[in-house]
């Protein structure tokens, strides 16, 4: 009888044990993902601007694009660091992702969206993979 409370309590203290194993796993590769993201929306946030140039001009022409594009960058460069900073600051809390694309550098083509929300105007261009619906 004792050697059955003994199993008992070794296989109900090694199914618990790696219950946290799988989570920390997951926990951890997400707080990886929010550190890289923040420290390279900070460091990279700047490139918004010939982003925003650079796209609205292609759509447009480069009178709309030097004078619009260099708005829109500015705006969305200062935004772009913020929410570099915000990711930073909440890596430690699981959450879901501030901007979308994740990198400045990721799908260049596109307007860049922040914490889920876009809004369609005459000057906002969403490609293949982001056609600006929620997922």
């Amino acid at each position: 009888m004792n050697k059955n409370k003994i199993l008992a309590a070794c296989v109900l203290s090694g199914a618990l044990f790696t219950v946290p194993t799988a989570q920390a796993e997951s926990y951890m590769t997400g707080f990886s993902n929010k550190v890289s993201q923040g420290l390279a929306n900070i460091a990279f946030g700047f490139a918004e601007l010939p982003k925003n140039v650079i796209n609205i001009s292609n759509d447009h022409n480069i009178f709309v694009g030097m004078t619009w594009g260099i708005i829109r960058g500015t705006a969305q460069g200062v935004t772009r660091t913020l929410i570099g900073g915000a990711e930073l600051l909440t890596s430690p809390i699981p959450t879901s992702d501030y901007a979308s694309p994740a990198y400045v550098w990721d799908r260049f083509s596109e307007d860049s969206r922040y914490f889920g929300l876009h809004y369609p105007g005459y000057w906002t261009t969403y490609g293949p993979l982001d056609d600006g619906d929620d997922d």
